[in-house]
């Protein structure tokens, strides 16, 4: 096996998102190389912005078929519009993902909208972005009450971006995967996971979040750690701490976390080949 299960689908395709910002006809050729390619199983599905769902069409053809994520950049209200334009005999949606709230407002308008869309979606799941202020846990509650209910929904989260406020601390972030833990909700993160290991980008100064951390400290919370030991590996950047766990449960399913998007597929692929954890390094 050339990409342990731990990894299935851990990188959903983000290339037309900053930083990347790649065109739309060379991100969706592109996306079509890395579904043929022997890394394809790390790969998830294309984010597709809402936006451009109009050049998507014109873009994938009658007897073509491109698998989305749906993203929500023209906002919760204009949701149900945008999926219903979608032609889902080529471009068929295996999930949406919008923002519920911006910084300081309450999510819960934004996430009841989201639960009523998708209650007419059954096959298709749904992303809450909620930002880390204000409202975070009673939104958590919302979403894993209505989990429950059999609602196929769960949170998003934001790690980066251009704002030094975008980038949660490692403490802020462990915390928040404590919660999801607790309420037993799966959680998808974005922007800012660039490497494996939690770095420093020499140009903005921002520290990112590594997205081996993220599975090490992932694994750590489901098997009960607490906060303060899911920030430490959220923190370190002694990589043999973040190889063993992803090592010895190669063939178990990832707890908790869905994934992330990135602009680019080869780099964290780069970083996994590298660290000896896919294509090498498994029985």
């Amino acid at each position: 096996m050339q990409v342990p299960r731990i990894f299935t689908g851990l990188v959903d395709d983000a290339a037309v998102f900053p930083p990347g910002n790649a065109d739309l006809p060379d991100a969706i050729t592109a996306h079509r190389g890395h579904r043929t390619a022997w890394y394809t199983d790390l790969v998830g599905p294309f984010l597709l912005p809402a936006s451009e769902i109009g050049a998507a069409r014109r873009l994938v053809g009658p007897g073509d078929e491109l698998e989305i994520g749906l993203i929500g950049d023209t906002g919760v209200a204009a949701l149900p519009a945008a999926v219903e334009a979608l032609p889902t005999d080529r471009i068929r949606p295996r999930q949406v993902e919008v923002a519920v709230a911006k910084r300081g407002e309450d999510p819960q308008p934004g996430l009841r909208a989201l639960l009523t869309a998708l209650a007419g979606w059954p096959k298709i799941s749904g992303y809450a972005e909620v930002p880390l202020t204000w409202g975070l846990l009673a939104a958590l509650d919302s979403l894993a009450e209505a989990r429950a209910g059999g609602v196929d929904v769960a949170a998003k989260f934001r790690t980066g971006g251009l704002a030094a406020e975008l980038f949660p601390t490692p403490v802020e972030l462990a915390a928040v995967i404590c919660a999801c833990r607790d309420r037993a909700l799966p959680f998808k993160l974005t922007a800012g996971l660039h490497h494996a290991i939690r770095d420093t980008d020499p140009e903005t100064g921002f520290t990112h979040h590594g997205f081996l951390n993220v599975l090490a400290a992932t694994i750590i919370a489901a098997e009960g750690a607490e906060v303060a030991e899911v920030a430490e590996l959220l923190a370190t950047t002694d990589a043999a701490r973040l190889i063993e766990p992803a090592r010895t449960r190669g063939g178990a399913d990832r707890p908790l976390w869905v994934g992330f998007g990135s602009c680019s597929i080869t780099d964290p692929l780069t970083d996994l080949v590298r660290l000896g954890l896919i294509n090498g390094g498994f029985a």
